[in-house]
């Protein structure tokens, strides 16, 4: 078998240019294309950078800039909406220098990304939405929607959870799941909320779920997710500006203590409302010569704080198994195996919380009594350290495929 020479990047996410900094590392020659015309601005949603995924870009040498970027969030306190303290845990571990998990916005962090990737010379095409893609010969043809072609060794979807290359791989995938919540946020300033920088409190409103954390110099960054049983249509969500829902969100708000309806008043912009998705269980992640990896493969809601860092974990791993493996099949299965199970463990877990923030009134009640002996019990617990220590040696080889 051929060795892998070079790679098709679709998308240029957050998975995109760190599979490209990876597959460059690994001595393959990527190059991403991306959607969208230019760059990414706006104000745009936050994300949490959990200790795992830190450590990944450490390992491609990207962790700097990408800190730089954010503010430390180790911890999360969560209150009931009366305003009762329910415990507290953590949003990842510490590396062996104390860093903790990282707050950042998501735009900020692509942006860093893409500076770290053009730096190491990787080159990104914008304007290329996918719309075709096939086996030619000893590699694989992309079709782009302005007309254009490339030819690759390999093709990787780093495309998110509303995927192209997924239906090529599968045409019969199952589309992302409604996780029943919609979601929304903002920054504001001029409220004292009470807390140290860095400090994450989140509340189990009466009808919503709020959270914030104060970033260093008083700007205090926020989200709510709201129940809604039915999922809006994709265009009616994209329609769905973030100030047409400010009396709305303190309505749902008004009875709950704590600082959210201070903070809605207090924001300028609100974030546009988006439906939450998910991707439990995809049955094929590969075929032939194109794969799909981070949120395009498995997408977890939110509430774990992982999607983000399990992408650039998949990003090290795949370049890893293409460097290792003696060609591009035994590679994409020596990946599968590798994540698969630990994607889909943090995918279920972030689930049993989703649904606890859109609980009724008796589960409220069971949720705010069984929670804090919950949070005691798994404090240090096995699962946790599974998730935040999960840790890439990339001089060890990958193993094949059982």
């Amino acid at each position: 078998m051929t060795r892998t020479r070079t790679a098709l990047i679709i998308g240029g996410g957050i998975a995109g240019p760190a599979a490209a900094m990876a597959l460059q590392k690994a001595g393959i020659d990527p190059v991403i294309y991306e959607a969208r015309p230019a760059d990414a601005d706006g104000i745009g949603a936050f994300l949490t950078l959990a200790s795992n995924g830190i450590d990944a870009l450490r390992t491609l040498g990207a962790d700097q800039p990408a800190l730089a970027a954010g503010f430390p969030t180790p911890a999360i306190t969560l209150r009931s909406g009366t305003g009762k303290r329910l415990g507290q845990t953590r949003t990842g571990g510490s590396l062996a220098d104390g860093t903790t998990s990282y707050t950042i916005k998501r735009a900020d962090l692509y942006q860093v990304l893409h500076q770290q990737a053009s730096s190491r010379g990787v080159r990104v095409e914008h304007g290329k939405r996918l719309i075709a893609a096939e086996q030619a010969g000893d590699g694989v043809r992309a079709v782009f929607a302005d007309g254009t072609e490339a030819a690759g060794d390999v093709l990787i979807g780093c495309d998110g959870v509303h995927s192209a290359v997924r239906p090529i791989i599968d045409p019969v995938a199952p589309a992302p799941a409604y996780a029943g919540l919609l979601n929304t946020g903002g920054y504001a300033r001029g409220v004292q909320v009470g807390t140290e920088p860095g400090s994450y409190e989140m509340i189990f409103g009466k009808r919503a779920f709020f959270g914030y954390a104060t970033a260093p110099g008083g700007q205090v960054w926020w989200f709510a997710n709201l129940p809604r049983r039915a999922e809006p249509a994709r265009s009616q969500a994209q329609a769905l500006g973030g100030d047409q829902w400010r009396p709305r969100l303190l309505e749902l708000f008004a009875d709950d203590a704590g600082p959210a309806t201070a903070l809605i008043e207090a924001t300028p912009q609100i974030m546009a409302m988006s439906p939450i998705h998910t991707i439990a269980h995809l049955p094929a992640w590969h075929h032939g010569r194109m794969i799909v990896i981070g949120d395009a493969a498995h997408a977890p809601s939110p509430t774990s704080g992982q999607g983000a860092s399990l992408s650039i974990e998949d990003a090290l791993v795949l370049a890893k198994s293409l460097r290792d493996q003696p060609g591009h099949q035994a590679a994409f299965a020596a990946f599968e195996a590798a994540r698969r199970p630990r994607v889909e463990r943090i995918i279920k877990w972030a689930a049993r919380i989703n649904s606890s923030k859109a609980a009724g009134p008796v589960t409220r009640v069971f949720r705010d009594a069984m929670l804090p002996v919950i949070l005691t019990m798994t404090a240090d617990s096995k699962a946790l350290r599974q998730t935040y220590g999960y840790h890439i040696d990339w001089d060890a080889l990958t193993p094949a495929a059982a």
